[in-house]
């Protein structure tokens, strides 16, 4: 499906040649996130982010790196996660060779000018302060902090405010040079060009690209208290948003897929039991979904709602309910719905150019393997029914549930109640 090119630097370059696509997708990881940075350093691949898309001694104005993609009907973003930074462009097959240049230019030479960072700093807080006026943000890092408490992986990518503040131009060319160097690069390419014609297009521009040392990435420490725990943040909201979370397991764990069936099977589409049971019969809430997440070295399930004030307590007891008959088992066509639901949208994705770039790109950075199609469809075609019941009861414990809530509630103790009465294996 792809190919594989390591460089004389250490740059990994895959190319995936999709015959009959008009357009190429060209995704550039970097290993530079959240888990990466200390305390002191909160943000601050974020910041590094924003900043490289202010220009470069050959193109000084921003408008040279974004209006050229824009003036071809191109498309271009980049984002931060815990584990990596991820810079893409989608084009039309034409304009490849001019855009991959912008791309390689950007990350490889950034002004990172004093005047930008202050500039940019102030946007990156709006930025903060935008996404912490949604509740249903402030719920997902509540789970973050209850899940992994004082550490990387329990703070916003993004940082806080007050550490925002504190990062200086000099932290910024400092973790420029040392995280955006060769061996922590990885550019993965699909679309209508072969792989000679993708390196005759880009390996001179990738040869010169120095190489680096780049900063560890802090390993993952799961909460070690033996009971439940909830958190609640006052917000004057119509609507209540809460989520109830467990941990999970890593990306390389060979019971990564059963736990993602379980979640299908539970909370993925209008047919899954938690949809059912909490929408459609009791009309408790509007949108209900559960999820499985994957990490180097952790993961986390979790279930989100939005729910009536009034109706959270009764929502959270059915919730839990639910939890426990799953642990029983699950029906074979019950399962089949959930592995079809998978594979279905993991097939129609792949008709995309970018996704198949991001496919083969986040995992060679990640895991230095890259899992085919069709070997993730043979492991979740290989789960059985009593895996689903198997792992419900490994997983859904009472001990190590968190709940938390962010709506017009001055008191947690009720929520506590209803996890305290969980009958849980």
């Amino acid at each position: 499906m792809y190919n594989l090119r390591t460089l004389d630097n250490g740059i990994r370059l895959l190319t995936t040649f999709v015959p009959h696509a008009m357009s190429v997708s060209t995704c550039i990881y970097v290993e530079s996130g959240s888990r990466h940075e200390e305390d002191e350093k909160a943000g601050l691949s974020h910041f590094l982010e924003h900043m490289v898309f202010k220009g470069t001694p050959s193109r000084p104005s921003p408008l040279e790196i974004t209006g050229a993609i824009e003036e071809v009907g191109g498309l271009m973003n980049a984002s931060t996660d815990r584990e990596l930074t991820n810079y893409w462009c989608k084009v039309a097959l034409p304009h490849f060779a001019d855009t991959v240049d912008i791309l390689v230019d950007m990350l490889r030479s950034p002004l990172l000018s004093h005047e930008e960072v202050e500039k940019e700093r102030g946007v990156i807080q709006e930025e903060l302060a935008m996404t912490n006026d949604y509740p249903d943000y402030r719920v997902g890092l509540l789970t973050d902090q209850m899940l992994w408490p004082n550490q990387p992986m329990g703070r916003d990518v993004g940082g806080t405010k007050e550490s925002v503040a504190s990062l200086s131009r000099d932290m910024i060319v400092d973790w420029f040079r040392h995280q955006y160097g060769a061996s922590s690069i990885v550019i993965s390419i699909a679309g209508g060009l072969s792989e000679d014609e993708v390196l005759s297009i880009l390996a001179p521009k990738l040869k010169q690209w120095p190489s680096n040392s780049p900063y560890s990435l802090h390993p993952a420490v799961n909460r070690n208290s033996k009971s439940y725990q909830a958190s609640l943040e006052y917000r004057e909201t119509e609507q209540a948003h809460l989520s109830l979370s467990f941990s999970g397991v890593g990306r390389s764990d060979p019971d990564r897929f059963v736990l993602d069936l379980m979640c299908a099977v539970l909370g993925e589409g209008m047919s899954s039991r938690l949809f059912l049971q909490v929408r459609e019969n009791l009309g408790l809430v509007y949108d209900i979904h559960s999820s499985a997440s994957h990490y180097s070295d952790t993961g986390s399930i979790v279930i989100d709602f939005g729910v009536d004030p009034g109706k959270a307590s009764l929502a959270v007891e059915t919730i839990l309910e639910e939890l426990n008959k799953i642990k029983q088992g699950v029906a074979e066509e019950e399962l089949h719905r959930a592995r079809e639901l998978l594979k279905g949208r993991l097939l129609l994705r792949m008709e995309d150019t970018r996704t198949l770039a991001a496919w083969s790109g986040v995992q060679e950075l990640l895991t230095n393997k890259v899992l085919s199609v069709a070997e993730v469809v043979d492991s979740l075609d290989a789960v059985q029914p009593n895996d689903i019941s198997t792992i419900a009861r490994r997983f859904l414990k009472r001990d190590e549930l968190n709940l938390a809530v962010v709506g017009p509630y001055q008191d947690i103790e009720p929520f506590k109640l209803a996890l305290r009465q969980w009958g849980s294996d």
